[in-house]
């Protein structure tokens, strides 16, 4: 679907991309501010990414975490927040390098094809790894074949989120209005097979109405359609969306979670507020090119959980709406197989397609 961006939405989307940039700027994110949607690297560590060498064998040099999603993303700030307290235990510097598009599919490629020496990782999500295979006939790369996972870092809890000036205030509220509106209402993604696009889809069967999908080129740029009113709706990890929901551009009207959040104990449950049993959350996975060395794999997983042990990292992860996990390699390649195995009858039995 082609969209079609008025003078007065532009100017709404460029005042609250300013609101991003500077609310990510108060939480030690701006370096990356500029380069959005660029591609280019964005030095998280205290040492400016110099990659001081420690004097052991791995590493001796920095590394590059690449992410197939948008700066701002919820994966995106975990990333920032956990890579800067590994960086500095390493003494190397992390570059992360932003690839959106395609919902990851081409950012996850460039991993899957780099050399497995330790040096280029993935940042995923679960929708990357688990989604896209039981979407896509055809894929540049097999998520079992072709990458090592080293950690299950955090998950990315969601929220219900709508323009603040929408007359839209509970999950209830929605299902009616799409039930009976003369028009299809509409909801945003960060592309097609992305979680925001499986969340609404998923509640749209269970709820069994219909919405319009409209799809961007990442989250960031999907919950910017929320607050420019360019959408009626969407799912967007809490992460992406707090600085917004803060700065009174969009309204988050439910959380994902079986409960309410402590840091958000305000908003209702999607279940409270008019979705009984519905639950949706992703991960946060940090992956390698098939072939990494095993002590490299080992010296990672070893320094994340450290770093989830961090109080300051873990306040950082709870307020951007993230619950810290630290499952290691071996756990985590047993949930790959059941997440992809559940998502291939979730999306059977929701006839989701990647259209």
């Amino acid at each position: 679907m082609t969209k079609i961006t008025t003078p007065s939405s532009l100017t709404r989307r460029h005042l609250i991309q300013s609101s991003i940039g500077a609310a990510m700027g108060g939480l030690g994110l701006s370096s990356y501010a500029a380069n959005e949607g660029t591609g280019r690297e964005g030095p998280t560590s205290a040492n400016g990414g110099t990659g001081l060498s420690t004097g052991k064998d791995y590493p001796n040099k920095p590394i590059k975490l690449i992410i197939p999603l948008a700066a701002g993303s919820a994966v995106d700030s975990a990333a920032r927040i956990v890579m800067q307290k590994v960086s500095m235990s390493l003494g190397v510097g992390i570059a992360i390098d932003n690839q959106p598009g395609a919902a990851g599919l081409i950012g996850a490629d460039h991993v899957a094809k780099s050399a497995p020496d330790g040096y280029t990782l993935g940042g995923f999500n679960d929708s990357i790894m688990t989604v896209l295979p039981n979407l896509q006939s055809k894929m540049p790369w097999d998520i079992l074949r072709d990458f090592d996972p080293v950690s299950l870092v955090a998950t990315v809890e969601w929220g219900l989120v709508v323009p603040m000036e929408s007359s839209i205030k509970t999950a209830a509220d929605l299902i009616a209005k799409a039930k009976h509106n003369p028009t299809p209402l509409t909801y945003s993604s960060g592309g097609n097979g992305s979680p925001q696009h499986i969340s609404m889809e998923l509640f749209a069967s269970q709820a069994k109405i219909s919405m319009l999908h409209v799809p961007y080129k990442g989250a960031t740029q999907a919950a910017v359609g929320v607050a420019a009113q360019e959408v009626d709706a969407a799912f967007i990890g809490l992460a992406t969306v707090t600085a917004l929901a803060k700065a009174g551009k969009v309204r988050i009207i439910a959380v994902t979670t079986p409960t309410r959040l402590a840091q958000f104990a305000e908003i209702p449950t999607v279940t409270e507020s008019g979705l009984s049993g519905f639950e949706f959350n992703s991960w946060f996975a940090l992956m390698a090119p098939s072939g990494t060395p095993k002590n490299a794999i080992k010296i990672l997983d070893t320094e994340i959980n450290k770093a989830l042990k961090d109080k300051g990292v873990i306040d950082q992860l709870i307020a951007q709406g993230l619950t810290p996990r630290g499952v290691n390699s071996a756990e985590l390649s047993v949930l790959l197989r059941a997440q992809l195995a559940r998502y291939q009858a979730l999306i059977k039995q929701a006839s989701i397609t990647s259209d």
